[in-house]
């Protein structure tokens, strides 16, 4: 068996990396792409190897020099009019090669996991193209298989329907084609379709074209979840290095990108912290339905948005604002009320917390408190007795806390709001995940009344949490401080949300009793998931009023290693608490609740970690 790299294309859309070097130079967590894909190569005793150059081609020749001397016979072949042709003609220059051996044909700009070509090289099937279930990443080729694998159609771009995608399979572009295939069926092909159409056309056509006129022998081989990356552009390779990271660097990676996991189908969040059971299906069809219309239309401004948010909460319109997030009205606050202060606000934060808002703040301006029980458990009554000798002027409640969970009830809230107005402390009150405590339907502070009668709480709550649309990036400021919530208003941009942000708004109120439904259904699936962490001998399991757990690590797992273990082996993503302030060295992992499916996938590969 031989293999031919396609590596002779320019790789415009990478910028300044392919500015003076091929795509298959690019390097990928600092190895080169072409050194990768030879070093796999190497191992299977292949006759030789055949790379078709072109564009900047003598730099690949030259690197690669003699380094691969008695482990791979390597031949290069150049397309010198790479800049006006189509991969097409990078093949038609070796297609006699094709016809003396079994071949192995990839593209350069790949990204694979070793077992990937084992696939190919081992198939029992001659004939074969290696394919991937379609994901919202994958762009180019597609193709349709039937239940004995045979490729009954090759999708070109052009004739991509999105409606279709539950039917395609992505090629990833390896193939490996017998002797006989090659010299019966393409490569005869391949003469005629470069004759008919010329040499700016893909060598996939020619595939379309056998499939099309005659039952090929052609056999997809889905590859399944093992890793591959195709790289295009520089967002590719940023992708392609988290997911081809070293183990010990794999973890880092994903976390410093804060979200944007859909990029990674098989990764599973158990990290960010969202509703499992809302928006319903038929919600979710309501704004695809509008989908063009929000799209190409300006969104309203703050006035509207702050009526809708109103509807949505039950409050007047003067006493909300509406953010990008909850995390633009952090901001937005802390500002305001640190400029009044002079610029020297104290504030008092409970740790561990969710770290948006001492991140906003001075550091020796905060004045901490940290719970001593095991469980990180405290109460209205220990933040009045902690903060009584303390000068403070504000004081952060996250309610319940992130990450422990503990809550404190509406009455104990309202307390404490009474207690902050006698000393003049202004209250936030971060109720981000008031909505999965088993008193949610009377815990929130969003009510006329209670925000009247406590005009220094300022309560912050974001949609994305509880509403499970994280992606619409909503959430609320609320007070019966009206001068304090009018110059947010005036703070923030005036078109500070999106279309679809407004738009969920708009139609919430007819899917209320949906929302409740999921709240009531989140609380079942939250006992059982209690109950099954609780079965894992490495792990304390401290109750918790959210959508997460945090949970203390026992031998033979640290957080660290227990949260790479997982991810590593089985593509789960879980909160290491270890950065956390109060918590280094603590080990504790924070872990989100999904869906029952999905928990039972977390609660199988605990069980195997603890076999």
């Amino acid at each position: 068996m031989q293999a031919i790299i396609l590596a002779a294309g320019m790789g415009r859309r990478l910028g300044e990396w392919t500015r003076d070097n091929t795509k298959c130079m690019l390097p990928v967590n600092g190895v080169r792409l072409i050194d990768r894909m030879l070093e796999q190569l190497a191992r299977y005793g292949l006759s030789r190897v055949i790379i078709v150059v072109g564009y900047q081609g003598q730099n690949v020749i030259d690197h690669i020099g003699t380094r691969y001397d008695g482990r791979l016979n390597i031949e290069f072949h150049n397309n010198p009019i790479y800049d006006r042709t189509n991969n097409i003609y990078s093949l038609s220059l070796v297609k006699d090669k094709m016809t003396e051996d079994d071949t192995l044909l990839l593209e350069s700009d790949l990204i694979v996991d070793n077992r990937v070509l084992d696939m190919a090289v081992e198939s029992t099937d001659r004939n074969v193209a290696l394919v991937a279930k379609y994901e919202t990443w994958m762009d180019g080729t597609m193709v349709c298989i039937d239940k004995d694998r045979n490729i009954v159609n090759f999708v070109p771009k052009q004739a991509f329907r999105y409606e279709d995608t539950d039917h395609y399979y992505k090629t990833v572009n390896i193939y490996k084609f017998s002797r006989e295939f090659s010299r019966n069926q393409y490569v005869p092909f391949l003469d005629a379709y470069v004759k008919a159409l010329g040499n700016n056309e893909y060598y996939e056509q020619v595939l379309r074209v056998v499939t099309l006129i005659n039952r090929s022998e052609l056999k997809a081989l889905p590859i399944g979840s093992l890793p591959w990356y195709e790289i295009d552009d520089v967002q590719d390779k940023d992708i392609a290095e988290t997911i081809f990271a070293r183990e010990e660097e794999r973890l880092g990676k994903y976390m410093r990108r804060y979200g944007g996991y859909w990029r990674f189908g098989h990764l599973l969040d158990f990290c960010y912290l969202v509703n499992p059971y809302f928006p319903p299906r038929k919600m979710r069809d309501e704004m695809q339905a509008n989908f063009d219309r929000l799209l190409t239309e300006y969104p309203s401004g703050m006035e509207v948005n702050s009526l809708l948010a109103g509807k949505v909460f039950g409050i007047g319109q003067d006493r909300v604002a509406v953010g990008n997030g909850a995390a633009e009205l952090i901001k937005s606050v802390l500002a305001m009320l640190e400029k009044c202060h002079g610029g020297r606000m104290r504030t008092g934060v409970v740790y561990p917390t969710f770290e948006e808002y001492p991140h906003r703040m001075n550091e020796e301006d905060i004045v901490r408190f940290m719970p001593e029980t095991k469980d990180l458990t405290y109460t209205a009554a220990d933040l009045k007795a902690f903060f009584a000798d303390k000068r403070i002027d504000t004081l952060l409640l996250i309610n319940p806390d992130n990450p422990s969970g503990n809550m404190i009830a509406a009455d104990e809230v309202k307390s404490l709001a009474a207690w902050c107005e006698e000393r003049g402390i202004r209250l936030i009150v971060d109720e981000s995940f008031v909505d999965f405590s088993e008193e949610w339907e009377t815990a929130s502070m969003l009510v006329n009344e209670t925000l009247d009668r406590h005009r220094n709480m300022v309560v912050i709550k974001s949609i994305s949490k509880s509403y499970g649309v994280p992606g619409l990036r909503l959430g609320i400021l609320a007070s019966g401080d009206r001068e304090l919530v009018a110059e947010v208003k005036r703070d923030v941009a005036i078109w500070n949300i999106n279309s679809f942000g407004e738009f969920f708004m708009q139609i919430f109120n007819k899917y209320e009793a949906d929302y409740k439904r999921a709240c009531r259904q989140f609380q079942g699936e939250r006992k059982r998931l209690f109950d099954r962490l609780s079965a894992v001998p490495f792990l304390r399991v401290i109750p918790s009023q959210a959508n997460y757990f945090i949970c203390e690590v026992g031998a033979p797992f640290t957080s660290h290693t227990l949260t790479e273990e997982l991810l590593n082996r089985f593509d789960i993503l879980i909160k290491d608490c270890n950065t956390k302030t109060g918590l280094a060295g603590r080990n504790f992992v924070r872990i989100a609740v999904r869906t029952e499916e999905e928990n039972d996938r977390l609660a199988a590969a605990l069980g195997q970690l603890g076999q």
